[in-house]
């Protein structure tokens, strides 16, 4: 049996499947590790249990000695595990609660036992009952261009809390799942020297980093349930009360399902790609907004980024009682988050489908290294979000569209950086369970998506997607670094703006990726004062303004300019005079004070920096304006907003 098993897998190897993909990401010969299950859910057990046959190809010059998986689920074996520590909490009580795996049977292509050359290590904080990683040493090292080839017997045990993964009475959402390869990283790889094992533990505060793989899933549930997962429906069979369900996916860096008899399904066509959303029965009118949240996301990053090449799509809206499933990505199936009854004006569910969609592409085409570089994905990712939302809802109300209340999604991921009081505490540059005092989703959502933001202020959106058109075509089913994509701006920036930013944007980064400081710009004080000298004309625009005598008046107008924070970017400066005329003038930031002089017939009424909002890291907009004689309904206005906006909020998220 396991000839023949071995046999299949190696056909797998080196031919296209009947159905296969209509964009293909590489040959499978080119592919470093594939998946091969047949499991059944046990809903009175809570457990997963069943065969794996898994495949990893040595694509490296070394001769690897070790093999080291991923087991995520001992994440919730008891309450000393790395990740509960970090949570400052437990799986519960009841032994119901706990969620672990347990491999029965491990050996090799030749029929080896595997387990007794198998132990667990915590390469990150050498915690005794962390067993989310183990290491298996091998007879003999994998040669370079060889592949290694295992098959296991496991029991999967699903926690009763759902952090991701779970169950709650009948629903099932089962990620994190199976022996996991990590990453082996060549030389050269990202930042790596040597060629070593990238392989985290399952931390509270991080997500993962996979091989893009081939997998093969046969699940077997009871014939009530409605399946959602990854993967292309191949084969369906119906027996006995039970169902045996097939599917195939390709080149995707993660495998997750979910089991609900609850769910209602739903399907449409985008291009080449079919969609399908399972909803409880109690959302079914949120079903066209959901579609059309997802086409959008779809639409925009195929248009501007590069295109989907996946024919197929599930997402899933988890019933109420599932909660913790919501929100989370798994290349070609993600989970939404949305409430029984919420309207469309509050653009919440809509919003968590754009995003976790759109990890597709930076979580899933990039594969980038969410345990070392969480920014790369969640950051850039947040984004995309911020446009999807704003390009397709409303510049100003891609968030909140209630008519006296708009909040642009740019806005909603501004705000949380620029008032936290710990926006200076990190950079960018931490592992994702490094980062102090709970700044971990600030930092790597909310500031990464604003200094990002700020760089296409800089540069221009066209230049903008350009820079990810490069990034895709570069690196699309491969693993970039946050370094890799900071190459890829100095190229495309160079090449196209080189005249303006001549050394790339390296600046720019040191200051925002790699830097803690803050940017603010301010208007200190403008100052009219009537002159005898003579009219220089060094305004723009001259009219008439003469004295009670008939003689001509002159006016000497000063606009002082502070930069207040650390950050220097270049900004314009928008000045209107008393004769309406206005003039745009340039600030390159870097004193710390600037000084504009104007005389002529006319008076300075106000100065606004940044007036198109293109520095968005910019912490306060307030003192970014200046009038000599200033209007105070608008500002009662405002204030009038925002105490409704407080208002709306305290109710919402108490109700």
């Amino acid at each position: 049996m396991r000839k023949i098993l071995f046999f299949c897998v190696v056909l797998l190897m080196f031919i296209e499947p009947v159905k296969s993909q209509i964009i293909n990401s590489k040959p499978l010969s080119e592919r470093l590790t594939g998946y091969s299950f047949d499991v059944r859910l046990d809903t009175l057990e809570r457990t997963v249990t069943g065969t794996m046959s898994a495949w990893w190809v040595n694509n490296s010059d070394d001769y690897v000695p070790d093999i080291h998986l991923h087991l995520y689920m001992n994440a919730f074996s008891s309450n000393r595990t790395t990740f509960y520590i970090e949570k400052k909490g437990s799986p519960g009580n009841d032994e119901d609660d706990y969620g672990w795996i347990n491999m029965e049977t491990l050996s090799d292509r030749n029929g080896l036992d595997l387990l007794p050359l198998m132990n667990y290590i915590s390469p990150d904080d050498g915690n005794a009952d962390d067993r989310t990683v183990a290491r298996i040493m091998l007879p003999e090292p994998v040669a370079p261009g060889d592949t290694f080839f295992m098959d296991t017997r496991f029991t999967t045990k699903l926690p009763s809390e759902i952090i991701r993964t779970g169950f709650n009475d009948d629903f099932y959402f089962v990620a994190q799942w199976f022996p996991k390869f990590g990453v082996y990283e060549k030389a050269g790889m990202r930042y790596a020297v040597e060629g070593a094992w990238n392989c985290h533990q399952f931390h509270a505060q991080s997500e993962f980093y996979s091989n893009h793989s081939v997998y093969d899933v046969k699940i077997t549930v009871p014939s009530g349930y409605v399946v959602g997962t990854g993967g292309m429906l191949l084969a369906r069979d119906e027996k006995e009360g039970f169902k045996t369900l097939t599917y195939r996916a390709e080149d995707i860096v993660d495998f997750a399902w979910t089991a609900w008899p609850g769910y209602v399904e739903f399907s449409e066509q985008w291009r080449h790609v079919v969609i399908t959303l399972l909803v409880p029965p109690e959302r079914i009118h949120q079903v066209t907004r959901q579609m059309t949240a997802v086409k959008n996301a779809l639409e925009y990053l195929s248009d501007n980024v590069g295109p989907y090449p996946w024919p197929h799509l599930t997402f899933v809206d988890p019933p109420s009682k599932a909660s913790g499933a919501t929100g989370m990505e798994y290349t070609t199936l993600f989970t939404t988050a949305s409430y029984d009854i919420i309207p469309e004006s509050i653009r919440l569910p809509d919003m968590v489908t754009v995003h976790e969609f759109g990890h597709a592409y930076f979580m899933g085409i990039m594969a980038s290294n969410e345990f070392e570089e969480p920014w790369v994905d969640e950051g850039i990712n947040s984004f995309w979000e911020s446009r999807i939302m704003d390009h397709y809802y409303g510049k100003n109300s891609g968030m909140i569209d209630l008519g006296w209340l708009k909040l642009s999604d740019k806005s909603y991921q501004r705000l949380p950086y620029i008032t936290s009081p710990y926006r200076q505490f990190a950079d960018n540059t931490p592992a994702s369970w490094e980062y102090p005092a709970g700044t971990y989703g600030m930092m790597n959502y909310q500031k990464a998506a604003t200094w990002l933001n700020t760089l296409m202020g800089l540069t221009g959106e066209e230049t903008m997607n350009n820079i990810f058109r490069e990034y895709y075509r570069k690196w699309a089913f491969r693993h970039p670094s946050g370094k890799d994509f900071v190459d890829v701006v100095n190229e495309v920036v160079i090449r196209e703006q080189g005249d303006r930013f001549p050394d790339g944007m390296d600046w720019f980064f040191s200051q925002t990726l790699y830097g803690t400081g803050l940017c603010d710009y301010a208007v200190s004080s403008v100052l009219n004062t009537e002159s005898e000298e003579e009219n220089d004309e060094s305004g723009s625009v001259v009219t008439d303004s003469t004295s009670a005598g008939g003689e001509e008046r002159v006016y000497e107008s000063q606009v002082l300019l502070t930069r207040l924070g650390e950050v220097f970017l270049p900004v314009e400066v928008l000045i209107r005079f008393s004769d309406g005329s206005e003039i745009t003038e340039y600030w390159d930031g870097m004193e710390r004070f600037k000084e504009f002089t104007f005389k002529g017939p006319r008076e300075v009424d106000w100065v606004i920096v940044d007036p198109e909002y293109r520095i968005t890291m910019d912490i306060n907009y307030i003192n970014n304006s200046f009038a000599v004689n200033p209007d105070r309904l608008p500002l009662k206005r405002i204030f009038g907003r925002l105490m409704s906006f407080i208002q709306f909020i305290l109710v919402f998220f108490t109700v």
